[in-house]
Order: structure tokens, then sequence, then C-alpha cells
């Protein structure tokens, strides 16, 4: 009878480290409302919103942007998976039709990202995203422009639902 309340508070103490575990390396989204510098208005703030939750949940796991909360690339070339996306906190991804392209067709190179991981809509909002906050944090590099000095383009419209 004594044995079994000796492994209480280990259980307990074990229980507790998990939960504490468990909330580490999370982050939150954090979209701003409006930002001049990249043409960002306060109506296009819950599209990004969405399209960083939705960023999160599918492009996180290999993609790193501190605007939707995710830490998925590697952080040492010799060290990281092969999975690991870029990041695109220092990588710029300009225009928007490139970022597209990229997700209706698994990346640039087709190894490791999967076609078509947001669709419709969805696909063309989560592009929009990246190409508006990709690249804020890169590194000057000498004759090289800066992210923010380049256009994010346009995306081409919708074809239209009846088929004429």
């Amino acid at each position: 009878m004594i044995r079994p309340l000796r492994f209480v508070p280990i259980l307990f103490a074990v229980t507790a480290i998990a939960f504490v575990v468990s909330g580490c390396g999370t982050e939150k989204i954090i979209v701003p409302k409006a930002d001049a510098a990249i043409g960002v208005t306060a109506a296009d703030y819950n599209t990004d919103v969405a399209a960083a939750q939705l960023f999160n949940q599918r492009c996180g796991g290999c993609h790193t942007l501190s605007y939707a909360g995710t830490f998925g690339s590697g952080q040492n070339p010799r060290d990281y998976l092969n999975i690991s996306g870029p990041n695109f906190n220092e990588r710029c991804e300009r225009p928007v039709d490139r970022v597209l392209y990229a997700i209706e067709n698994g990346g640039f190179s087709g190894a490791y990202m999967p076609q078509n991981i947001v669709v419709g809509k969805q696909a063309r909002e989560v592009a929009m995203f990246v190409a508006r906050f990709a690249g804020r944090d890169a590194p000057p590099e000498p004759g090289v422009p800066t992210c923010d000095s380049q256009s994010i383009g346009t995306l081409p419209a919708l074809p239209s639902a009846s088929g004429n």
C-alpha cells in the first residue's frame, strides 16, 4: 500500500514537466494591423491573419517566418534535416506570383515541398502574406537590393467559375 503512494508525487512531477515542456517553442502569430513601408493597410489585416494561421499549420514544420509564429527551418546547414525549408525571415520572396508558383508546384525543385499544400483563394492569400512579410530580417548585402525596395507585384485575376 505504501508503494503506490510514493509514485503519486513522482507521477505528478513528470506530468507537470511534460506540460511545461510541451508549451516551449510556441510563438504567437504577430501580424501588424498596418504597415505603410510595405503597403499593408488595415483592410488587409484579417486576410493576413488567416493566411498566417494557414502558413503556421501547413508550412511551419519546414519554414521559419516569425510573423506566422513558425521556426521550422534548420539553423545549422551541417545538421538540419533535408526537409528544412528556407528561413523566410531572412530570405526575400518577391514577386508574389513567384511565391504562388512555389505553393502550386512544390517549391522550385519539387524535391520535398508538396504541391498544392494550400489551394485556390487561400493559396493566393498565403502567397501575398509571404511576399509581404518575408525578408524583413535579411542582412544587408552590398549590391543587393533590400526586400522592401523590391515590388511585391500582383496576381492575375482568378478565372471565372462560369467557364465562359
